[in-house]
């Protein structure tokens, strides 16, 4: 099949790469403060460490295709896919978990597609998924108890200890089960109630995640006033879950309650930053808003019946996968004609 090209315009105004990647830095500002007030120097960390990486492995395999590196650099792209992977990684995985998710992400899901525009799938969630099928033990039990800075939770010395020391596993006392993995794995077996007497869902969802969440929905929220976003892919996205949620998960006994889906896990992360990444995604309205529907029911199959706890990360690479396909059939209106051509013209047999 071949990719649809879309006809101009494309934008109403001249807005740099760069600056529109500073303002999705800037707005996960808010979700990074509520992870480390809520779940500890983690992912303050890791997205130091992410970042660094990123820009660094950018920056060498730019050297070798002998492209310019400041030119490419300044666009904030590598920093962003980076930082997406700090906010996403559990708050004591080991270092090297995280250097193969960069290098993954920028090299093999990036560069080796020819850089930024042509990759095909969602670099920073190849890399998530890499390590999250590659190293399971480091991916599932280094998710910190969500206690908060200046409770029991450690300082930032035995948080950085821990992840440059590269062990699989940080201290028990440290981690704790994530929401919906603790609710995937007790539910069948137990009642709602049962399950959510777990200190990992504290007095209202899930203790400390559906802060972060909140956070991230408010950094969301800036990217639409700004326009840096349309509302097709978050509210796509939500939409989809909510529907599948109410049409097969009303029975809290039986799976998990729609708050949950919403308000613990990378829900709103993903919504808002991640899905709506503008190379990766559809292009057209429609398109965006099946695209997104797609991610979120998609989000619900593989929580409620998968394997994988949080499946924002495969959902999101599966429905890339469609991109081109839902491109073909959702062309944009032509600026100036008054109907949409749906898909390709056949060439005529003569």
């Amino acid at each position: 099949m071949a990719l649809v090209q879309q006809s101009s315009p494309h934008a109403h105004r001249a807005r740099p790469t760069s600056r529109i990647m500073l303002w999705v830095m800037i707005a996960t500002v808010p979700g990074l403060l509520a992870q480390t007030v809520f779940f500890g120097w983690g992912n303050l960390i890791n997205v130091v460490w992410c970042i660094a990486l990123a820009l660094a492995t950018e920056a060498a395999i730019l050297k070798w295709r002998s492209k310019p590196v400041g030119f490419f650099l300044k666009d904030n792209t590598a920093a962003v896919t980076g930082l997406l992977l700090g906010l996403s990684l559990p708050q004591f995985a080991p270092w090297w978990v995280s250097a193969v998710a960069v290098f993954s992400a920028i090299v093999v899901a990036k560069q080796l597609y020819g850089g930024l525009g042509s990759n095909p799938f969602n670099p920073a969630m190849v890399g998530y998924a890499l390590v999250l099928i590659s190293f399971p033990l480091a991916m599932t039990t280094n998710w910190a108890a969500p206690v908060g800075l200046g409770q029991d939770a450690p300082g930032f010395g035995e948080t950085l200890s821990a992840i440059a020391s590269g062990q699989q596993t940080a201290v028990d006392g440290w981690t704790m089960a994530t929401p919906l993995d603790e609710y995937k794995h007790k539910v069948g077996s137990h009642t709602a109630a049962e399950i959510t007497v777990h200190p990992t869902f504290g007095n209202f969802v899930a203790r400390g995640w559906e802060w972060v969440n909140a956070a991230f929905l408010a950094g969301g929220l800036v990217l639409l006033a700004l326009r840096i976003i349309s509302w097709h892919i978050p509210v796509g996205f939500l939409g989809g879950l909510v529907a599948m949620s109410l049409l097969f998960g009303t029975n809290a006994d039986q799976y998990a309650p729609l708050s949950l889906h919403l308000l613990a896990g990378g829900t709103m992360l993903g919504a808002f930053f991640i899905a709506t990444d503008p190379v990766s995604a559809a292009t057209s309205r429609q398109g965006k808003l099946i695209y997104a529907v797609g991610i979120g029911a998609l989000v619900y199959l593989i929580r409620s019946w998968g394997n994988y706890p949080d499946a924002v990360a495969f959902s999101v690479l599966l429905m890339n996968f469609a991109v081109p396909f839902i491109d073909y059939y959702t062309p944009p209106r032509t600026y100036g004609h008054h109907k949409a051509r749906r898909g390709l013209p056949t060439r005529k047999q003569g």
